[in-house]
């Protein structure tokens, strides 16, 4: 029974993890969730705000540089979600990852990542957990060449190439992922790992605006300029929140689920992007048009996402779910 059943939630304070929090509460789980201070003022309230946190939500202070902070977060478990791993831009002196050479860029973007993910499965394998979720990006999936329509299984970043155009913070998913499916299978874990990119839908934590896609549509809504002065020729994938952390636990609850799965609904080109949201904004600051003729967007193959049989909102939807929210000033 669900009620009987306990996950732990690392990095439950996050964009990603506190959404697969309150979807595992819904579904009636007792839940551990890990922040790095669990009394954090600007955090912690408003996870216990979540319908059935009082009854079965417990926060802990860990850090994934040690592995041993996991362990009490995670005794008791059945399984974990890893929705940690969050892009670093810069290094310990404030160098961005663009400025760094390999040897920097591997010590100070990738491997922490890489070692703090390991980390959180060796405690989880320590507690004799047998089931993990982790939130990846799909910065790990663009093959080189690109190829029109792109798999979980066939299409990989290729980290050398990442890395020679000074793209440590992307190579870091394609390192990370790869370590921890060889981790899985030497220590018999069956192991999910998603890869979404854009996220959308409506917020639990007020210190995740600034810092998303919900700030540049707060400044569409006010008035003001949105993303971009000029519209980009380029597309890119997006998914709502919610549906997201669905999918997170479905792949969970599925027996037969593991490996990779694109966490997106479809990839859309900015221009139709933009378009959709004058239709719900009409008086909106518009971009200015692109140039020339608009790209193909990304092409991708959804047959490993939807054998999941999570139901996915359109891009319209999310975005006017969105912005239905913010209007609100949800956390005035």
């Amino acid at each position: 029974m669900k009620e009987e059943t306990t996950v732990t939630v690392v990095g439950a304070s996050g964009l990603v993890g506190s959404h697969v929090v309150k979807a595992a509460l819904a579904r009636g789980y007792r839940v551990k969730g890990t922040l790095r201070d669990h009394r954090a003022p600007d955090k912690a309230p408003y996870l216990m705000a979540l319908d059935g946190a009082d009854e079965r939500l417990r926060l802990f202070s860990a850090d994934m540089a040690d592995s041993g902070g996991f362990d009490a977060p995670l005794e008791g478990s059945d399984g974990v979600f890893i929705a940690s791993l969050i892009p670093t831009y810069y290094g310990p002196s404030g160098t961005k990852a663009t400025d760094m050479d390999d040897e920097q860029g591997y010590r100070e973007i990738i491997m922490p990542t890489v070692d703090g993910c390991l980390n959180i499965l060796r405690a989880a394998d320590r507690q004799g957990i047998k089931t993990a979720v982790i939130c990846s990006s799909t910065s790990s999936t663009n093959p080189v060449p690109p190829v029109p329509v792109k798999n979980e299984v066939d299409h990989w970043s290729d980290e050398g190439q990442q890395c020679a155009a000074k793209k440590y913070t992307s190579a870091t998913k394609t390192v990370m992922e790869k370590a921890a499916i060889k981790f899985a299978d030497e220590h018999g874990m069956r192991l999910s790992i998603f890869m979404p990119t854009g996220l959308y839908g409506p917020l639990i934590l007020p210190g995740h605006i600034p810092d998303n896609n919900h700030a540049w549509l707060k400044r569409l809504i006010d008035g003001g300029e949105g993303r971009h002065k000029k519209i980009p020729n380029d597309s890119v994938s997006m998914i709502h929140l919610d549906d997201l952390a669905a999918m997170f636990l479905a792949a969970y609850e599925d027996p037969q689920a593991s490996g990779r799965y694109f966490g997106v609904y479809d990839s859309w080109h900015w221009q139709d992007i933009y378009a959709a949201i004058r239709e719900i904004l009409p008086d909106m600051k518009m971009p200015e048009p692109i140039d020339g003729e608009p790209v193909a967007p990304t092409g991708f193959d959804f047959t490993r996402r939807d054998s999941l049989g999570v139901p996915v909102r359109d891009i319209p939807t999310m975005l006017r779910e969105t912005i239905d929210w913010l209007k609100t000033d949800p956390f005035a």
